[in-house]
């Protein structure tokens, strides 16, 4: 009791009687704010389609922006509001929501103004991440240099401006951007003073989580194509890695992010729901957890780590994530009777209580 002050020491005495004490947890890459769904690219999937093919069809990220660019800031705030209190009935305390479904100025800007006023709306934390370099509109197509100049760029100078941009992300694979025009994204955060994440590797190698760390970006997601040299260079520019066995699962990939490396070069690994409408439907972390312990092989240990501390630091928190003092009061507790249940079962929801920043939600 010495290191709590005095004002803090008469409180109220919860009995969690012998209940399982985690922090609340961290969702980190999640695409939560968007327009329409994409149930009808579903059964393509699965007649063989590719992402890469149903995207050269129009479908993919394409069909998103088109039903994201009509939508009312009312109706995109409705339909993110139930899948966020999905993850907060799970006892999820802070998210990350991006942009990306714009790819124009101002629908990228309605998007994070969503983000921002959910945080207003609901006992939660919200990071936001600017993901103007997501894909390449239909009426740039063919010109990408052209869309960062005219309109990624700009939106994100915009964004900035609004207050309302706490990292830049990018794409970077052949359907989306080459490692040299995320360096020009990238290299205008830096200007900004905004840090930086980025897909990388998901579905080829092009280099991009070796330029992330180049640039000491708070992550690398998905990975699944990522090399032990890309482990190495994360693990001296202290990048996270974010798996996501959700898009995984629903892509049905068979490439697993190597594990092993990450381990062997201490990168700390980090989940996520990556709650998206093309390649990861998914608004439960708990599931997230057991999907990573079963795809990935991590042991359940990693996993509870990866949807708390590690999430925090993906996000470039250092005041979330842990049970310790000095840590702001996000808190889960659970009906089970081990750690390793939260990973263990499927379809089950134990949480007892959720507390935000020491107040019972």
């Amino acid at each position: 009791m010495a290191d709590i002050p005095e004002d803090a020491r008469e409180v109220d005495a919860l009995d969690m009687e012998g209940r399982l004490l985690t922090p609340g947890l961290v969702d980190c890459h999640t695409h939560i704010v968007h327009g329409g769904n994409r149930a009808s690219e579903f059964d393509m999937r699965l007649q063989g389609a590719s992402y890469e093919e149903i995207a050269q069809a129009g479908g993919g990220i394409v069909a998103t922006v088109a039903a994201t660019r009509t939508a009312s800031e009312t109706s995109l705030l409705e339909s993110a509001l139930r899948r966020v209190d999905a993850l907060i009935a799970e006892g999820m305390t802070t998210i990350e929501i991006k942009s990306g479904y714009g790819l124009d100025v101002e629908t990228e800007l309605k998007m994070l103004r969503v983000a921002r006023r959910i945080a207003t709306l609901r006992p939660l934390r919200v990071r936001t991440s600017f993901l103007g370099a997501h894909s390449v509109p239909e009426e740039y197509v063919g010109r990408s240099d052209a869309y960062l100049d005219e309109v990624c760029l700009p939106a994100l100078d915009a964004a900035y401006d609004e207050g309302l941009v706490d990292a830049v992300d990018g794409f970077c694979e052949g359907i989306a951007f080459s490692t040299e025009q995320i360096q020009r994204v990238f290299e205008k955060a830096c200007l900004l003073g905004v840090r930086v994440k980025l897909h990388a590797e998901q579905l080829s190698w092009l280099g991009g989580a070796a330029l992330a760390a180049s640039f000491d970006a708070l992550s690398c997601d998905h990975l699944e194509y990522a090399t032990p040299a890309d482990a190495i260079a994360m693990a001296r520019s202290g990048s996270v890695a974010v798996l996501l066995p959700g898009a995984f699962y629903f892509l049905r990939e068979t490439k697993l992010p190597p594990l092993d490396a990450l381990r062997a070069n201490g990168v700390a690994m980090a989940l996520a729901t990556d709650c998206n409408p093309g390649s990861s439907p998914l608004t439960s972390l708990l599931l997230s957890m057991n999907m990573a312990c079963t795809l990935f092989r991590m042991t359940p240990q990693e996993a509870l780590a990866g949807v708390t501390i590690h999430g925090a630091r993906a996000l470039g928190l250092a005041d979330v994530g842990q049970i310790k003092s000095g840590q702001k009061a996000d808190l889960a507790v659970w009906d089970v009777a081990h750690p390793a249940e939260l990973s263990y079962r499927i379809g089950f929801n134990p949480l007892h209580l959720r507390m935000f920043e020491g107040e019972i939600t």
